[in-house]
C-alpha cells in the first residue's frame, strides 16, 4: 500500500533534505541519532519496518529517545518472529509508519544518522520514507566501519560479539530498543576516543542536483552491496568507467561523491547510466574488470589499460653468485617477474616482509644501501651474505624454495569461493600451470576428474595480468579453497 498523499510538503517539506553540510566540520556541535530497527525481512526494497528506537546523543549524554512498534501492513514472517519476538499480534494495534514520520523528521533535525551497519538501517528509512512520496536524506555514518578504525584488533565486529568483547550488556537483543542502546554506548567509545576519523567517515546522501540528469537516482539506490563489476556509460551509451568491489553500492555512492578531483568531477559529470555483474568471487571480479578493461578501453580506467600491474619482484644473481631480488618497473625490464604489483611501495612492502620471514640480506634485496654489511647482519637478522659470511648455496637454497611456492609448476588446480548466491559457489580452473576460465556450480558440486568442468566453464585467455591477479590473490586472501588434480 502507498501513502504518498498523506503528507503534503507543508508537513514534510522536502527542503528539510541538507544541502549543505558545513556544520559536518565541527562534530562537538552536532546531534547524533543512533537507530536501530526490526523488520520483516533482509531487504529494504521489500520489508517493512516492524519496530524502530532512536536515541539522540549530543556527545556528552542522550538528550532525546523515541521508539515505537510499527504496523507493517504485512505478515512478519516465522523466522523473523523466532528472532526478535515480534509477532503480527504484537504490532496489530501500533501505528504505521506514516503515523510517526513527522516525529521522526523532526527528532533528526540538524542531525547524524548513525546506526550498526547502517546501510540497512538507513536503507529503510529511506524506502520508508520513499512510500510517502519524501526523499529522506541524511548524513550518516556507520560504526561497523568506525569501529574496525577507531578499535581494531576484534574477531567479529557483530554488535552482539563486538559489544560482549569491550564490556557493553545488550538487553533484549534483537529488539530495537536494546541493540539502538548498545549501538549508542559503542559510538560513544568511538566518539570520545577519536573524532577525527568519525568526522572522516560520515558519508553524504547523494545530491539529486549534482548528478547527471539522465542518472536515475533510485536505481543507485537499489544497487546491491555485493560483490562484482559495476560499468559507468555517458549519454551516448559509451562505457567510461569500469571497477570492482566486494560492495558494489557503497563503492559507486563513493564515485558519485568524489568531488575532490578534477577527474572525479568530470567522471560525476558524465555518468548517466549504470549496470552491474554479481560475481559471488572477488577473485572474478578482478579477473572480469581486467578482461573487460582491456576490451572496451574506458576513458577514465586510462591507468589499467596497459597493466594493472607496473612493476615487479626480478631474480637475478650477482657477480658472487648470490641471488638478488629487487622491485623494478616492469616497463624497463625485459624478464618475466615473479610477482606483479600495483605500486612500487606495495611492492617493496612485500620485498620487506619477505626479508623478515625468510632472513634474507637487505642490501641483496636492494633495501639497504651499504658498502659494507646491512643493518640486520648487525642486529643478527641477517646471516652476513651481504660480506659473503653466509655460504651461497645455503643463501640461494632459502630464495629458490620461496620462488617455488610462487610457480605452479604445471600444475592443475581449482580455487573455489562463494557464488553469486547461496545455493552455488564459484570455480577458477588452473589447467597445467595455465589459467582455463570459470564457472559456476552447486553448492554441493565436488569433481575429481578436471575434463567434467569444460561442460561448464567459461573459457578465457591468460595474460600477465591475469598470472598476477590469480597469484596475488592466493597471496593476500584467505577466503578460498584449492583442490588440486592430480
Amino acid at each position: 500500500m502507498t501513502h504518498g498523499l498523506r503528507y503534503t510538503n507543508p508537513l514534510l517539506n522536502q527542503n528539510d533534505s541538507y544541502e549543505n553540510i558545513e556544520f559536518l566540520n565541527n562534530l562537538d556541535s552536532m546531534n547524533f541519532v543512533i537507530v536501530d530497527v526490526e523488520t520483516t525481512g533482509g531487504s529494504p526494497k521489500s520489508s517493512k519496518i516492524t519496530e524502530l528506537a532512536m536515541y539522540k546523543y549530543d556527545g556528552n549524554k542522550i538528550i532525546d529517545e523515541f521508539s515505537s512498534l510499527i504496523n507493517p501492513e504485512q505478515d512478519i514472517p516465522e523466522f523473523i518472529v523466532r528472532l526478535t519476538g515480534i509477532t503480527n499480534e504484537h504490532v496489530k494495534n501500533a501505528p504505521k509508519f506514516y503515523e510517526v514520520a513527522k516525529k521522526v523528521i523532526d527528532f533528526f533535525e540538524d542531525s547524524i544518522f548513525v546506526a550498526h551497519n547502517v546501510s540497512f538501517d538507513y536503507g529503510m528509512f529511506r524506502s520508508e520514507f520513499k512510500t510517502l512520496g519524501y526523499d529522506f536524506r541524511k548524513p550518516h555514518l556507520c560504526t561497523v566501519v568506525a569501529s574496525r578504525q577507531i578499535i581494531p584488533g576484534h574477531e567479529s565486529y557483530s554488535l552482539g560479539k563486538l559489544s560482549k568483547e569491550i564490556g557493553i550488556q545488550i538487553e533484549n537483543r534483537h529488539r530495537a530498543g536494546g541493540d539502538a542502546l548498545a549501538t549508542t554506548k559503542l559510538f560513544e567509545i568511538l566518539f570520545k576516543k577519536d573524532k577525527a576519523t568519525l568526522s572522516s567517515l560520515i558519508k553524504e546522501e547523494l545530491n539529486p542536483k549534482s548528478v547527471h540528469p539522465n542518472l536515475d537516482i533510485n536505481k543507485v539506490d537499489d544497487l546491491p552491496n555485493k560483490t562484482g563489476i559495476y560499468k559507468f556509460f555517458n549519454e551516448f551509451n559509451q562505457i567510461i568507467y569500469i571497477g570492482k568491489s566486494i560492495h558494489i553500492k557503497n563503492r559507486v555512492e563513493q564515485h558519485l561523491r568524489n568531488n575532490k578531483s578534477a577527474k572525479g568531477i568530470r567522471m560525476i559529470e558524465e555518468i548517466a547510466r549504470i549496470e552491474y555483474e554479481l560475481t559471488g568471487s572477488g577473485l572474478i571480479a578482478l579477473l572480469l574488470e581486467s578482461e573487460m578493461i582491456k576490451k572496451h578501453q574506458p576513458k577514465f580506467n586510462r591507468k589499467l589499460r596497459k597493466s594493472r600491474f607496473p612493476f615487479g619482484l626480478y631474480d637475478k644473481p650477482n657477480k658472487q653468485g648470490y641471488i638478488e631480488l629487487n622491485i623494478e618497473s616492469t616497463s624497463k625490464n625485459e624478464h618475466i617477474p615473479l610477482l606483479h604489483f600495483s605500486t612500487k611501495k606495495e611492492g617493496l612492502s612485500y620485498l620487506q616482509n619477505l626479508v623478515e620471514r625468510h632472513s634474507l640480506c637487505q642490501k641483496l634485496c636492494g633495501l639497504y644501501n651499504s658498502k659494507n654489511s646491512c643493518f640486520h647482519y648487525e642486529i643478527k637478522a641477517c646471516n652476513g651474505a651481504c660480506i659473503g659470511a653466509e655460504p651461497v648455496a645455503e643463501y640461494n637454497e632459502r630464495i629458490e624454495s620461496y620462488i617455488e611456492t610462487l610457480q605452479y609448476n604445471g600444475r592443475s588446480f581449482m580455487i573455489m569461493e562463494k557464488g553469486r548466491e547461496r545455493s552455488e559457489k564459484s570455480i577458477v580452473l588452473i589447467k597445467d600451470g595455465i589459467y582455463q576460465g570459470y564457472c559456476y556450480a552447486p553448492y554441493q558440486y565436488y569433481t575429481e576428474n578436471i575434463e567434467q568442468l569444460n561442460d561448464i566453464l567459461l573459457f578465457k585467455k591468460e595474460d600477465r595480468d591475469v598470472k598476477s591477479i590469480v597469484n596475488s590473490y592466493l597471496r593476500n586472501n584467505k577466503k578460498h579453497k584449492v583442490i588440486e588434480f592430480s
